[in-house]
């Protein structure tokens, strides 16, 4: 009766004003069913790079603007570049960025988005709707590798991509099933949060830690805060670490249907979401997973009352994400052992002659876990005939490093966890 009435008084106007009837009709009533102005949000360039889209940053600091905007219960398309920011189709023509051994491209981030009525202390709720990989990605062996002072490479491997799996002429007899997550889903730091960070930041680098420094200004977006002459040149946090404020997780969990708890430290958050991955295993290895384009779609959710989130983000879905992609798999295992004279790659910085003198650490989790990687990738090669190289890609892209146990001092146990299921052949 009453969409009669309405369709009544739509016909006593002239047909040139029908459209403006209903279309007035519809955003005011969202009657048709279709969620209007900041309700979808749809943003990112993949055609341009970081520094050219003005969606697009690779450095956090609270003082960087927001992109956009989206009201809380909002479906927001993020349109994301690989963790390069480089074309990975093998006709492009090269980039001359490619030369930059400071990663200053690492990583283009799409965002940040001001969530409306979310304040410093509420909690970001970023639910992932779905993830669309691109055509092409890429795993190297990079210098950041966990164990790239025993395997250096190079080498590089380029990924064809369809919905169900991945393939590459450079790794032959290898399939990996899309397991698609963001490496990063981040909101920007609140002032003091950057203080903090900073701080300790620079206090660890002078110590001689692995740290990527904020003065590190090359390819730096956005250009106008963070670049060379920008606003807070050199103040610009790397995008390399997580931290609390979330970053790069590189959480092969976070995959669609999770749930990812996120601090809010400004006013809007700053939502930003990139470093897209195809699959990963549990480590990341060779420090790089396959690395990909991709358009992700979330809902976000401000949460006035949320979990406390003191140390970090908290996650959630549904547990078959836990599982290993394969029917069967095998396992190595590792404990904090060594020989007597060497140092830890993770611990040189320390400059410890205990450290050096000793054959057994304790509890020390990082050298349990580098013997049962470098223990799986001599498996990998013996067995599937892969070289050294080669056996270090498949580990970071499809085997998981669980901890066994942290209690059995001083040998804590670490496992290496190798999906049969990607091998064609066997």
């Amino acid at each position: 009766m009453e969409t009669t009435r309405r369709q009544n008084n739509c016909e006593r106007l002239s047909p040139k004003f029908h459209w403006i009837y209903w279309t007035l009709f519809l955003i005011l009533t969202n009657w048709s069913g279709v969620v209007y102005a900041q309700n979808i949000v749809e943003i990112g360039d993949q055609s341009a790079n970081c520094q050219e889209d003005p969606d697009c940053i690779n450095r956090l600091h609270p003082a960087i603007p927001m992109t956009s905007r989206a009201k809380t219960g909002a479906t927001i398309i993020f349109r994301t570049r690989n963790a390069s920011d480089f074309s990975l189709d093998p006709e492009a023509p090269p980039d001359a960025r490619r030369v930059d051994a400071g990663f200053g491209t690492v990583h283009p981030l799409t965002g940040p988005v001001y969530i409306e009525s979310a304040e410093p202390g509420d909690v970001l709720k970023v639910r992932i709707i779905d993830i669309d990989p691109g055509l092409w990605a890429y795993t190297v062996i990079s210098p950041i590798g966990f164990i790239s002072d025993q395997i250096t490479g190079p080498l590089r491997i380029l990924w064809q991509l369809n919905q169900e799996y991945a393939v590459s002429g450079d790794l032959p007899g290898i399939r990996i099933p899309n397991r698609s997550f963001p490496g990063i889903v981040t909101v920007l730091p609140g002032p003091e949060q950057h203080v903090d960070m900073m701080a300790r930041e620079a206090e660890l680098l002078k110590a001689g830690g692995a740290v990527m420094p904020a003065t590190y200004l090359t390819h730096a977006s956005p250009k106008e805060v963070c670049g060379e002459g920008g606003s807070h040149a050199g103040e610009c946090l790397r995008t390399i670490p997580p931290r609390e404020h979330g970053g790069n997780m590189d959480i092969r969990y976070l995959k669609k249907g999770v749930s990812i708890y996120l601090p809010c430290y400004i006013p809007g958050c700053g939502l930003a979401i990139g470093d897209l991955h195809y699959s990963q295993g549990d480590g990341e290895v060779s420090g790089t997973a396959l690395e990909m384009d991709a358009t992700v779609t979330v809902k976000v959710e401000v949460m006035k009352n949320g979990p406390r989130l003191n140390r970090g983000p908290h996650y959630e879905g549904p547990s078959i994400l836990l599982d290993i992609p394969s029917e069967s798999f095998y396992a190595t295992t590792g404990f904090p052992i060594k020989k007597k004279g060497e140092v830890p790659p993770d611990l040189e910085y320390l400059a410890s002659e205990k450290i050096a003198g000793l054959e057994n650490l304790s509890k020390d989790i990082s050298l349990a876990a580098r013997n049962a990687l470098m223990e799986m990738i001599d498996y990998i090669s013996e067995t599937f005939g892969y070289s050294k190289e080669q056996a270090y890609i498949i580990a970071s892209i499809a085997v998981d490093l669980r901890i066994g146990q942290l209690v059995d001092a001083p040998n804590v146990g670490v496992t290496a966890i190798l999906p049969l299921d990607i091998f064609e052949e066997r």
